[in-house]
């Protein structure tokens, strides 16, 4: 589930009546825990934050964070204990046991198989279908992975220990983990020393590992290495069973020198932590996103559409969790202490920055984070995707039956396709080679049997002799069929009966005097809604989710809070390149108030 990065779509503090109904849930789902292991793991006086995801594949999970590790996650109203607990608490959920090969596999997202089950002597552990469960390795009981059985334990003994035996929901080293600290698993001795194959034979384990050891010496520990841009676990080397992730390589010394810088960084308050942010924030929109002309500019507007965006991933922006509490403060530090920018109240209750201070030697020798970039690029095109490229659309029009006759000397058939040049330049043809040109007034075409059949109804037969060119082509294409073509860069053209559908922007009322705005035919125009609304997520700071659109197959709506139709109009015309005409919608945005 947690293979590949998820979305934030929130993060708040939980509140104390919260903080009661989840302990009350822990106490249901894991009877087992006592009531001071309970108070342990949700403390009354410690800060829990409650951050809503959407993983890769849409589902809504929601997490528990605790001192910046995630503790529990919420699927479907379900709670699963992450790794960080576990290895505080090894004993909270029933075990499987596997080789330290199997772990990479299942933090590539692969479900644990039977075949890779090592039998302890005790037996299997006693669990039904779907019970929550955890898997270790062999000689060290802090767990690896969480997941769900796949079936119950006389399940997978009738079975023949064949088959799936753990649904695998998270991982150590999968991205919720490293939503966390990122350490690695404690050592923690295994109690069970004596543990039986897939085929029944006991032996120690200590044994069994110096012969595996013997046959196997390129498998090795799994070091931590999960790079934040989303690239994919790699395999390392190491030098045996018999510890997971406890034996340092070059490398892992390397990253654990980087810890202990950050660790030096971790010193800070939160209070501290958030106003480094915003400043660094407040420095970039002004170096790279504040142009000379757009001054004066709201302050609001500057917090909204500059200071937001600048904003790493992965972090945050509060205002409020600052010393500052106010952005008119903070401002007002920015202007008085640091002269870099001047603040004025063009009206009443309004303030606006009407001057900032290009040559200031504090904005001047400020570099903006490289990620910056990258991630920008990252939210509007798609993590690790080629760029956007929008599609060719052709109209085109069909033969129909009607008028097959009319283009049988050309040998168009029924049902072939054609640009509309294309058509009047046969009718022309046609025209010419029959003598139909009227010669007292050659803007005139003479009506034969043919035309007559094909392009006039009934009522008309007797009536008209002879169409003006233009009226003899508009009837042409009006009664075949209009189709359209689309290409997208690097694949087949397609070819579909009707109109293209435009991407429709709407905005409505949702409770009191709440608006939404909704986006729907994204799939048409070959963009991910996800991404589009991740996108806009990410410009104008508010919530945005999928929904299925009723009675569309594959179809998903983007829904976004406010009235977001010009950030949607701007990003649909500037960044996608989509052209104006199939874009329908784009009158509804908020009309500006009069200038006074």
């Amino acid at each position: 589930m947690f293979a590949k990065p998820f979305r934030v779509k929130s993060n708040t503090v939980l509140k104390g009546s919260d903080r009661r109904k989840l302990k009350a849930d822990l106490s249901a789902a894991f009877p087992s825990v006592s009531a001071d292991e309970l108070s342990e793991l949700v403390p009354n006086k410690e800060e829990i934050n409650v951050v809503k995801i959407y993983a890769h594949k849409g589902e809504a999970v929601t997490l528990y964070v605790l001192h910046k590790n995630p503790i529990f996650f919420e699927v479907e109203k379900r709670l699963y204990p992450t790794v960080y607990v576990l290895w505080r608490h090894p004993s909270l959920l029933p075990v499987f046991r596997t080789w330290a090969p199997v772990l990479q596999k299942l933090i590539g997202g692969a479900d644990l198989m039977l075949p890779g089950v090592v039998m302890p002597s005790c037996g299997l552990p006693d669990v039904k279908q779907g019970s929550c469960c955890a898997v270790l390795i062999v000689n060290n009981r802090a767990p690896v992975a969480v997941g769900k059985a796949a079936a119950s334990s006389a399940e997978m003994q009738s079975s023949g220990m064949k088959g799936r035996g753990v649904c695998v929901l998270h991982t150590y080293m999968d991205y919720l983990w490293a939503f966390g600290d990122k350490s690695n698993p404690p050592s923690l001795p295994d109690e069970d020393d004596e543990i039986e194959d897939t085929n029944g034979e006991k032996c120690k384990v200590s044994e069994k590992e110096e012969r595996r050891d013997d046959d196997d010496d390129d498998f090795g520990t799994c070091a931590e290495e999960q790079q934040s841009s989303g690239e994919t676990v790699t395999d390392q080397a190491s030098s045996g069973f018999e510890e997971l992730n406890l034996t340092e390589t070059e490398e892992d010394k390397v990253e654990s020198n980087e810890k202990g810088e950050e660790n030096q960084d971790e010193q800070k308050t939160p209070q501290e932590e958030m106003d480094a942010l915003l400043l660094q924030c407040f420095l970039h929109a002004l170096k790279s996103k504040i142009k000379k002309s757009e001054l004066p500019l709201l302050t609001s507007t500057f917090l909204r559409n500059h200071m937001f965006t600048c904003c790493p991933s992965g972090k945050q922006l509060d205002i409020k969790k600052s010393s500052y509490k106010k952005l008119s403060k903070f401002l007002q530090v920015m202007q008085q202490q640091h002269n870099l920018i001047r603040v004025k109240e063009l009206t009443k209750g309004v303030e606006s920055i009407v001057e900032v201070d290009w040559k200031n030697q504090q904005l001047r020798s400020f570099s903006i984070p490289e990620e910056a970039g990258v991630e920008e690029t990252a939210v509007l095109s798609g993590e690790g995707e080629t760029p956007y490229h929008p599609p060719e659309i052709t109209t085109l029009y069909s033969v129909s039956a009607r008028l097959e006759p009319l283009f049988l000397d050309a040998n168009k058939r029924k049902g072939t396709t054609m640009l509309p040049a294309d058509v009047r330049s046969i009718i022309t043809e046609y025209v010419k080679k029959n003598e139909l040109v009227d010669e007292n007034n050659k803007n005139y075409v003479t009506i034969n049997p043919t035309l007559c059949d094909c392009l006039l109804e009934k009522s008309e037969y007797q009536e008209i002799e002879s169409l003006k060119w233009d009226d003899l082509f508009s009837r042409t294409l009006g009664r075949m069929q209009e189709c359209y073509q689309v290409v997208f860069p690097g694949q087949a053209a397609t070819v579909k009966k009707g109109h293209i559908e435009p991407i429709d922007i709407s905005v409505a009322s949702r409770g009191s005097n709440k608006k939404v705005t909704l986006i729907k035919n994204l799939e048409v125009y070959g963009l991910d809604p996800a991404v589009v609304a991740t996108a806009l997520q990410h410009r104008v700071q508010a919530s945005a989710v999928l929904q299925i659109l009723p009675g569309a197959k594959d179809r998903v709506l983007v829904q976004i809070q406010g009235n977001q139709v010009h950030q949607v109009g701007n990003l649909l015309l500037d960044h996608y390149q989509i052209p104006r005409k199939y874009i329908q919608g784009l009158d509804k945005a908020p009309k500006g108030g009069k200038k006074k």
